[in-house]
């Protein structure tokens, strides 16, 4: 098993993040403790604004637990670290832009973890499934999460059968964005990256936030909220030097130069 089961690259404004703990990238405790360490560095450091999360090798994004590690004594309700599960799905206040690679085999706790990033993309031969009912337990945030993504009927066949679905049926009921060769998959995930990396950062803090807050707000109370500038990122948008440099490049006709304050 590798000594580091997480890996890190800076490419500009973009962390990448594999997981790398042969042979199937299952999390354990320890794992997901550095998991969320790491997602918190991103979120709290201002020169980083896209983040890629993706599996080692070309067989398995994730799998999710690690039963092994359960077996020799990994509590299920264990310390997971800042961030809960894989770091991501429970990580506070993360207003920057994560994009998911799915190279392999995304199943269990590992659907839970693409699921918390804001984008997907799949390699052509990426398979999906919730197998958690075969073992006795619960896809708890899949659960939460997947009937508000996909139909519901789809939604509850996966979590109460275990079925799988090839990339193409994910693209198809909306679980995916897009599907690439393996090949193409990590090229394609740098170019949407550097894409995301270009943009106003203080925008898509806002949007993000706004989504996750207004999920369980009625529309009204959460329209209301933006108008007033009671989010915060709303609020730090509206009063902020990109603001101001957004009007600026529109009246000059030339591209905005965006510093993130």
């Amino acid at each position: 098993m590798s000594d580091t089961p997480i890996k890190t690259e800076r490419r500009g404004h973009v962390l990448e993040v594999t997981l790398d703990r042969p042979k199937a990238n299952a999390i354990d405790l320890a794992t997901s403790r550095i998991m969320g360490q790491v997602f918190k560095d991103f979120r709290d450091d201002p020169d980083l604004r896209v983040a890629i999360i993706t599996g080692a090798g070309e067989k398995f994004f994730c799998p999710g637990w690690d039963l092994k590690a359960a077996a020799e004594g990994d509590a299920v309700d264990g310390d997971y670290g800042v961030g809960g599960f894989g770091g991501l799905q429970e990580l506070p206040h993360l207003n920057k832009p994560v994009i998911a690679a799915v190279n392999g085999i995304c199943c269990g706790g590992g659907l839970e973890l693409a699921l918390s990033a804001d984008i997907i993309l799949a390699a052509e031969h990426a398979s999906f499934a919730l197998p958690e009912i075969r073992s006795g337990t619960v896809a708890d945030a899949a659960s939460v999460k997947l009937p508000k993504r996909i139909p519901y009927h789809i939604a509850m066949e996966m979590l109460l059968t275990g079925r799988w679905l090839e990339a193409d049926e994910a693209a198809q009921w909306g679980m995916i964005n897009h599907i690439y060769p393996a090949h193409d998959l990590m090229n394609q995930a740098r170019k949407l990256a550097q894409l995301l990396a270009s943009g106003p950062p203080l925008v898509y803090a806002a949007i993000k936030e706004v989504v996750r807050e207004a999920e369980d707000m009625k529309f009204q109370d959460a329209l209301n909220k933006i108008t007033k500038s009671q989010f915060k990122s709303i609020e730090t948008l509206y009063t902020s030097d990109d603001q101001l440099e957004g009007a600026r490049a529109f009246a000059e006709k030339r591209d905005p130069v965006w510093r993130g304050r």
